[in-house]
């Protein structure tokens, strides 16, 4: 049996009331410190809670927003995650179905054998033109799924996809924002049609009907449009249809109908079947069918978990700073933060997979890495030691709000770790009310505001969500 083994989400901590957009509701903002790959760690880290992670032999990455024209983004995150360096990794883009080809390609590639376990995220971060209508509709978020043949939670029963050539929505390359052709023909000739024409297809092959299904997942271009067509496809729109998440969250491109499918995991009950519908240049469809193993998942943050976890800008000014859609000139105390391409390689396990040592004659953690216990003195009597999943205290903290990149007034803190250890770092997500000392936090991954021809990546601290 072939089928998702565990999930997981994320969903930023800023949200933006959609009242400043003339529009009800509200939408994820990334902060200026994340991208589709610190998303897409986060969704993964949330997957694997309570997993071995060294058995997983596939990381693919989804996403049309790859910080990245020619970089593998999925080598990034399977490091960050800690992942063995024994894995096939790939990126899956240019088009919002990324993520379900992502899902199908790893689909396949277990049930060939070639693989026993892989972890699917799609995340994505798009922008739509100010004063838009997509500026409106997208939001920001990630979601994984980890798929395996064996303590399978919901096992895939089948499959129909079609391709279809449209010029609707796209982006040109160095474009920032979504561009879009007249709805009319977007809706008639592109989104209605096609996807009509996948689940019809799909039923027919597999000989079920719309009352077959428990949760009908259907990606979502604007709240109104999946309504009539989820009725004309025979689906009871009350009982039947899965949240798009646009009211709270926002159309997540790539990572839409996954996060539609960790929110319906959440609340499955065994024997539930469901319907996954993507859109983009065509439209795949799976039917999953949850299994006995459900119950035995150990809860995670998931979709649930991080929506009600959030605060709101207090302007869109604030929104405008984060997407950088007002140009501002350069600060010049920045010109010296360069970074090294060669200095980010050597130093890849330290900062990227974020491993300090453990002393083996006194048992002390310490980052960064030392030759030399800073308790007992012992020499080259260490061993690698993981920070990225210990939870910490504040022992102390400072912020600057002459800071020269970033989102002043920038946090810094002393984190002590749990079990031991200390770190001097970035805090992120937090609100400067609330700080004090002893406070808890967890460790992020997040974007360096460095600036240069590639970018570079760090673990900070936040408050725990």
């Amino acid at each position: 049996m072939v089928g998702i083994t565990s999930y997981g989400a994320y969903i930023p901590f800023l949200r933006l009331d959609k009242a400043a957009l003339r529009a009800k509701g509200e939408k994820a903002v990334a902060n200026f410190d994340e991208d589709s790959i610190t998303m897409a760690v986060a969704a993964g880290v949330d997957c694997v809670e309570g997993f071995d992670s060294t058995g997983i032999n596939g990381l693919f990455l989804a996403t049309t927003t790859s910080p990245y024209k020619e970089k593998q983004a999925a080598a990034t995150v399977a490091l960050a995650m800690d992942l063995p360096s024994e894995i096939r990794t790939a990126d899956f883009g240019g088009s919002l179905r990324a993520g379900t080809a992502a899902l199908g390609s790893a689909i396949d590639g277990i049930q060939s054998g070639s693989m026993k376990s892989v972890m699917v995220i799609a995340s994505d971060c798009r922008m739509g033109s100010p004063k838009s209508q997509y500026e409106q509709l997208v939001g920001d978020g990630a979601a994984a799924l980890l798929l395996g043949d064996s303590g399978v939670i919901a096992s895939v029963e089948g499959s129909y996809s079609i391709s279809n050539e449209i010029l609707d929505v796209w982006r040109k390359d160095g474009d920032p924002f979504i561009k879009w052709w007249e709805d009319r023909f977007i809706l008639s000739q592109g989104y209605q049609e096609v996807v009509q024409r996948c689940v019809s297809g799909l039923m027919q092959k597999y000989g079920v009907t719309a009352k077959d299904f428990t949760k009908v997942i259907l990606y979502a271009p604007n709240p109104r449009v999946p309504v009539g067509l989820a009725k004309r496809l025979g689906f009871d729109i009350e009982n039947q249809v899965q949240d798009p998440l646009l009211m709270m969250v926002g159309n997540t491109g790539a990572a839409s109908v996954m996060m539609m499918l960790v929110s319906a995991l959440e609340e499955a009950k065994v024997g539930d079947r469901f319907l996954v519908i993507s859109y983009g240049d065509g439209c795949d469809s799976y039917i999953f069918r949850a299994t006995e193993k459900i119950k035995d998942l150990k809860e995670r943050r998931g979709v649930k978990g991080h929506i009600t976890s959030k605060q709101v800008l207090s302007s869109y000014e604030k929104y405008d700073m984060l997407r950088h859609l007002t140009p501002v000139e350069g600060n010049p105390m920045v010109q010296h933060m360069l970074a090294s391409a060669v200095a980010i390689w050597r130093e890849r396990k330290k900062n990227i997979a974020f491993y300090g040592k453990k002393c083996k004659q006194c048992g002390t953690p310490q980052y960064p890495p030392q030759r030399i216990c800073t308790v007992c003195q012992s020499k080259d009597e260490m061993e690698d030691y993981r920070f990225s999943d210990k939870k910490g205290k504040v022992f102390t903290y400072t912020w600057t709000a002459a800071a020269p990149v970033g989102d002043p007034p920038l946090v810094y803190a002393i984190v002590d770790f749990e079990g031991g250890g200390r770190i001097f770092t970035e805090m992120t997500d937090r609100d400067l009310s609330k700080l004090e000392v002893g406070m808890p936090v967890e460790m992020t991954f997040r974007k360096m505001q460095i600036p240069g021809a590639f970018h570079d990546y760090f673990w900070k601290c936040r408050p725990l969500r």
